[in-house]
């Protein structure tokens, strides 16, 4: 929600805009701003130093020029030499950022890719949102998917490439906006979480578990967040909890807004009689026990996304969308790229790529293709990349969360100059393989990412599932261990 400095920003931002300049244009929701700015007309124009598919392809396709670093001569980029009309600021970049500092000592009106979503875009829709640990990404394209197939055109903004839409972003002449709400932080010079800004009309709160270590303290820190959503949605807006996950059912206890409770273990919307296997799940929802919708047909599987799927579900639903649209949207859904995405066989061993970096998201993740392909080895790869991976906060939590891989291959901790942790804080991944081998899978800590290959494939066998879990690029591995396999062949 804006406050008196946001507002302050917004009136210095002049009303006829031509050229947007973006600090930080690579990170997902930033290169979604810079491409729905270009749809829109304007100048596009943005830096940063890390620029990894599928982003890049995105940026390039969406026509916004793109320096490679960051510069204080960024805001005045040739040919012209003119400064933008506008500058937006990623939260990834930090005060001390050259072309942040430079940014300060100029005149040129500024915002957060939030402020500026709601500036450009936001306002003039019906905001439905989806927000919590868990489930943002997927449900969100999801539900856009659902209201495209029932021809509502929406616009949508969703931190992954959504398939049905070949991109991150859409922009439709529906009424709704539907936009994955992130709690991590703004920007530099607003620490509150991003989803505050986006007013929504009607919200999802998928889960709420502890995670991003590098800025929130603990669970109750990041508890403060989501009640603060809560709090700020008047009993003209809809709130979706799911009631699988108790924290989420606490935050909005006290909430205004009309609550509708769903979950596979409890609330007022359940699923019912779930089916997961090599075509997806089928499912039936059921309202305080009645069943109201029969069989369900959702293609990705996974018991979880059943779970996502109910939320879409009861939030459309309370907005007027009929069952049989519903329906047919689920039936549909071709998924977003990187959450258990089959990318290839080779030899007769499936390689699968997926997002998941948090305890519960791997756990679940191992869950839905154990039940995808049932019978089958799991040689599972993980790159403790996130902030909160990288940390031995969740060292317990992964130990179980391997448990449906016959075989666990642990990269070594990332490391990002921006944010050293000390040895003593980090995660212990020699500890953590020992600790998962002792409930049931084979694991091992690789020195490097060419180790993790090299075992791999002396391990692969015909009938093997190979998955990657990282919420990086996991320097290539999935795509040379498959390319690798087709040697073999």
């Amino acid at each position: 929600m804006a406050d008196s400095a946001s507002a302050a920003r917004l009136a210095k931002i002049p009303s006829a805009v031509k050229h947007v300049h973006l600090i930080g244009v690579a990170g997902t929701a930033m290169a979604a701003l810079a491409g729905m700015l270009t749809e829109r007309g304007y100048r596009v124009t943005g830096s940063d130093n890390q620029l990894y598919e599928p982003t890049a392809s995105l940026l390039r396709n969406s026509r916004v020029e793109v320096v490679g670093s960051f510069a204080a001569a960024n805001l005045t980029l040739a040919p012209d030499f003119i400064a933008p009309d506008l500058v937006i600021v990623g939260n990834v970049i930090p005060r001390i950022n050259p072309e942040a500092v430079a940014l300060l000592r100029t005149e040129i009106p500024y915002l957060s890719m939030p402020e500026a979503l709601w500036h450009f875009f936001l306002k003039n829709h019906r905001v439905l949102m989806v927000a919590g640990t868990h489930g943002k990404t997927t449900s969100t394209a999801m539900m856009a998917h659902v209201l495209e197939s029932a021809g509502r055109d929406p616009s949508m903004l969703v931190g992954g490439v959504a398939k049905d839409f070949g991109s991150n972003y859409r922009l439709g002449r529906g009424e709704d906006f539907v936009i994955e709400g992130d709690e991590y932080d703004t920007a530099f010079f607003d620490k509150g979480p991003k989803f505050l800004h986006y007013r929504a009309s009607g919200a999802i709160i998928t889960a709420v578990e502890f995670d991003h270590a590098d800025i929130y303290r603990d669970l109750e820190h990041v508890k403060a967040s989501f009640r603060a959503l809560a709090a700020q949605m008047d009993s003209s807006r809809v709130l979706a909890l799911c009631a699988d996950f108790p924290h989420a059912l606490e935050v909005a206890s006290d909430a205004r807004a009309r609550r509708i409770t769903f979950g596979l273990r409890g609330g007022e919307f359940q699923a019912s009689d779930v089916e997961v296997g090599a075509d997806g799940a089928k499912f039936s929802i059921t309202r305080d026990g009645a069943r109201v919708v029969a069989q369900m047909h959702l293609p990705i599987g996974g018991r979880m996304n059943v779970a996502n799927a109910l939320g879409v579900y009861v939030l459309l639903n309370a907005f007027g969308v009929r069952d049989d649209e519903i329906a047919h949207g689920f039936r549909t859904f071709k998924g977003v790229v990187r959450r258990q995405e089959i990318i290839g066989e080779a030899a007769g061993v499936t390689v699968v790529d997926d997002f998941a970096h948090h305890p519960t998201a791997i756990g679940v993740t191992l869950e839905a293709i154990a039940e995808r392909f049932p019978g089958r080895r799991i040689l599972a790869a993980f790159e403790p990349r996130s902030n909160t991976a990288r940390r031995n906060v969740f060292q317990r939590g992964f130990a179980s969360a391997f448990s449906r891989a016959s075989r666990v291959y642990l990269g070594p901790v990332y490391f990002k100059e921006n944010d050293p942790i000390p040895e003593g804080e980090r995660l212990d991944t020699g500890m953590l393989a020992s600790e998962i081998s002792s409930h049931g899978a084979a694991a091992m800590a690789c020195a490097s990412n060419d180790e993790i290959l090299e075992r791999m494939l002396d391990d692969a066998r015909a009938g093997d599932v190979a998955l990657f879990m990282s919420n990086g690029p996991f320097d290539g591995l999935k795509e040379k261990f498959l390319a690798a396999l087709k040697g073999r062949e």
